[in-house]
């Protein structure tokens, strides 16, 4: 039975509803029977998804889009105070409610897993969110990207445990209760909202705080900002806290990642017994991620060994490493790889993967406030690919920064001694990749814009 609506939630209108946190939720609604409205910037795959279960989606932002029965008016961090829907909202005095606050009221009465940290958080809500399912939990989940078997980003099911996806750029995790919290990683990334290491300190111990007495953390050990704030955290007396990772001081040790090809064998000690699975994925960083949910499910109660079995089940996430296409003998795989963390980690999976393969990237810096601190290391990032195509920045919500361009990471990359090429035309990109590669090659599309919808043109140009 699906649980009660929250009165404000009856007729929601999502303003960005086609948006990977923002779909979700309004899907979810939808499929416990809200009245769901919203509008989007452009038509798309999503947006469809949406009208298939009912909900009415308007394109483009305009006034009269909003109806005036509206229950609540429902935005993101990205909405700007000119939207004329908000200005609507103001007019017709319907209450506007942050998306994180609508995700709460959907985990209310449910056993909350939030998966929260600076990257990996997608790809480890949704092995979670795979195991349970295929363990017959029928979990309701909500995650910032479509999974790759059931196509689709967020579910209601009648189960009792809920996998939410919590983003702490806008401190909007700080909103949950979850029984099991898991942080994988703590590092400065979202410049124009955290001045800080202290700060990000700061805002992930308030998260860990908001656990529900009696609650788990699941943290990582190896990783240096998880593991200070796991000794900022240690003393809290209602929190439980399981360590994961290989550190042999672990909870949960991460024995042995074994490559194979495409996927990876792990085998971790738990509890004083070896247990071996398969991820469906490479690189290291994703076993600890499957790790990571490891834990967190048997934290719930869940026996281990029916994990590790259920884990073997994922078979990726739209975006993290995801396989497009071959054509003429050239694979392109797309990666949403945006910190110079996460670039170096999907770099390194694809080089253990494929050893004897060139590595050719095409990477759309995200964000100029990212680029200015950290344009440096993206740079470096990139000396572990034969050749890279660097695009214009993609700006996503922010405006210009002068002196901010992609000549801040090229310029490093090529300290590093990297073959890196500028692109300012996207257009041209299927051409300029077509002419460097060669069968054999994997070409990654790698950033958190719009340079994902390159993998398709690129395999269209090698085929001819």
């Amino acid at each position: 039975m699906a649980p009660a609506i929250p009165t404000a939630m009856e007729r929601p209108h999502f303003i960005g509803i086609g948006g990977a946190g923002m779909s979700g939720i309004a899907k979810i609604l939808a499929q416990r029977g809200a009245k769901v409205a919203g509008s989007d910037a452009k038509e798309s795959g999503t947006a469809d998804a949406l009208r298939a279960l009912g909900a009415t989606v308007h394109i483009g932002h305009a006034a009269d889009h909003l109806a005036a029965d509206a229950s609540c008016v429902v935005v993101s961090s990205a909405i700007r105070a000119d939207n004329p829907e908000l200005a609507r909202a103001a007019e017709l005095s319907i209450p506007v409610v942050h998306r994180s606050d609508a995700l709460a009221s959907l985990m209310g009465g449910l056993r909350a897993i939030a998966v929260a940290g600076t990257h990996g958080k997608t790809t480890t809500t949704s092995m979670l969110a795979v195991a349970l399912t295929e363990l017959g939990l029928d979990p309701s989940y909500a995650i910032g990207g479509d999974l790759a078997g059931p196509g689709t980003n967020a579910c209601h099911g009648e189960g009792d445990i809920f996998v939410a996806e919590a983003d702490e750029s806008d401190r909007s995790f700080q909103k949950y209760d979850p029984e099991v919290a898991i942080v994988l990683n703590v590092e400065l990334d979202h410049h124009a909202n955290y001045a800080s290491m202290d700060e990000i300190y700061d805002s992930f111990e308030t998260f860990v705080g908001k656990i529900v007495p009696g609650g788990t953390l699941v943290v990582a050990a190896d990783q240096p900002g998880a593991a200070e704030l796991t000794r900022r955290v240690r003393d809290l007396s209602s929190l439980k806290v399981v360590t994961y990772g290989e550190d042999p001081e672990a909870d949960v040790r991460v024995h042995k990642v074994t490559p194979r090809g495409l996927t990876s064998e792990v085998t971790v000690l738990l509890g004083g017994k070896f247990l071996t699975f398969t991820v469906s994925v490479p690189g290291r960083h994703y076993a600890h991620n499957a790790v990571a949910a490891l834990a967190a499910g048997v934290a719930l109660g869940i026996p281990a060994h029916n994990l590790a079995s259920a884990l073997g089940k994922y078979t990726g996430v739209k975006r993290r490493l995801q396989l497009k296409g071959e054509a003429a003998g050239v694979q392109v795989i797309d990666s949403y790889a945006h910190h110079p963390t996460e670039m170096t980690a999907d770099l390194e999976a694809m080089r253990s993967a494929a050893t004897d393969s060139r590595l050719l990237v095409v990477f759309q810096p995200h964000l100029f406030s990212r680029t200015q601190e950290l344009g440096a290391e993206m740079g470096r990032a990139l000396a572990l690919a034969d050749a890279s195509v660097v695009l214009d920045i993609y700006p996503a919500r922010e405006d210009p920064i002068p002196g901010v361009t992609s000549t801040l990471i090229i310029d490093a990359a090529h300290a590093a001694g990297a073959d890196v090429t500028a692109v300012h035309d996207k257009t041209t990109v299927p051409d300029v990749v077509a002419g460097m590669a060669r069968p054999g090659d994997l070409v990654l599309t790698m950033g958190a814009g719009d340079v994902t919808d390159l993998g398709p043109q690129i395999l269209a140009r090698l085929s001819n």
